[in-house]
């Protein structure tokens, strides 16, 4: 496994990494997670992630107890707030209440004292900037967050928080998360630039496009009755790739693979992790087996020429 630093911290997280967003607490099993994460525990994962509102709660507290048998020091655990986790007004957002309430909820089910990153979310429109930041800032100094983090924010939301960081000497954000594949690109414009000009990581998520970068998918043909896609529990965020152009693509870059000899998923992940920008790729797993095959896709350095014949093929 190699491992890069995060932003402009001193931190270092694997170039793999593993989520439980979709999986743990609702199609995996807590007994199938746990296998899944002492696997990547083994081959060198050491960046965990997850957000309190995954499986409202339950797979924070899966992972924290897959977790608790490790060196506290020997992994790097992320979560999040900003989506609703109940039915009053104050039970989302940014505002200062429920961020402060949710990181003592999250460090409750994770049986932790602290997690290293803490994301936003997602921006929130309704809360101020410095409002968020602060409270943040408390928590830090509070030891119960190490580094700030936001989630599918924009360069502009960034700047706007870098802005806000400076002027009260707050600490800034160092990792964005965004959602990045082959098939899903719009952070090349303006965020990867922005975070490589301000010291702001990428750590994505879906680098297989939901699975689709793994070739199970074929164009005309039916759906495997035992994958993603036809599981209306977590195939809700596949329609915008589950289509014929897409499928085709997916088709031409299964030839590559096969050329370099490494799995479609690999190259998919390889080509993520092409960009320096992007410290990490998230993977969802729910065999240990998807684990073993996606972590050998750290270290592959793809040749221009290969990634001009992507290109192509992705245009």
């Amino acid at each position: 496994m190699k491992y890069r630093k995060l932003g402009r911290t001193g931190l270092k997280v694997s170039e793999i990494s593993l989520g439980s967003w979709l999986t743990y607490g609702n199609s995996t099993d807590k007994e199938t997670a746990t296998k899944v994460i002492d696997k990547a525990y083994s081959l060198g994962i050491n960046y965990f992630d997850t957000a309190n509102v995954y499986a409202n709660g339950k797979a924070e507290t899966i992972v924290g107890e897959a977790l608790k048998k490790y060196p506290r020091e020997s992994y790097v655990l992320a979560t999040k707030a900003f989506w609703p986790m109940g039915t009053g007004p104050n039970d989302k957002g940014l505002s200062r209440k429920h961020v402060f309430e949710q990181v003592h909820a999250s460090l409750k089910r994770l049986g932790v004292d602290y997690v290293d990153i803490f994301f936003c979310h997602r921006y929130d429109p309704e809360t101020p900037v410095d409002e968020t930041l602060r409270t943040i800032d408390d928590l830090l100094r509070q030891g119960k967050i190490l580094y700030v983090g936001v989630s599918e924010w924009t360069a502009a939301q960034m700047a706007e928080a870098l802005q806000i960081a400076d002027r009260y000497l707050l600490d800034r954000i160092v990792v964005n998360q965004p959602q990045y594949s082959m098939l899903y690109r719009y952070i090349e414009k303006e965020v990867i630039p922005f975070g490589e000009e301000n010291g702001i990581s990428q750590v994505v998520f879906s680098p297989l496009a939901q699975g689709v970068l793994t070739g199970k998918y074929k164009p005309d043909a039916e759906i495997p009755s035992n994958s993603r896609a036809a599981d209306p529990n977590s195939n809700m965020y596949m329609n915008q790739f589950m289509n014929k152009d897409s499928l085709l693509k997916v088709e031409k870059l299964r030839t590559i693979a096969e050329r370099l000899g490494i799995s479609l998923s690999q190259l998919a992940i390889a080509w993520v992790l092409r960009q320096q920008n992007v410290a990490s790729a998230i993977i969802g797993a729910s065999k240990p087996e998807q684990v073993e095959e996606n972590v050998k896709a750290s270290g592959i350095k793809l040749p221009d020429a290969i990634l001009n014949e992507i290109e192509e093929i992705l245009k």
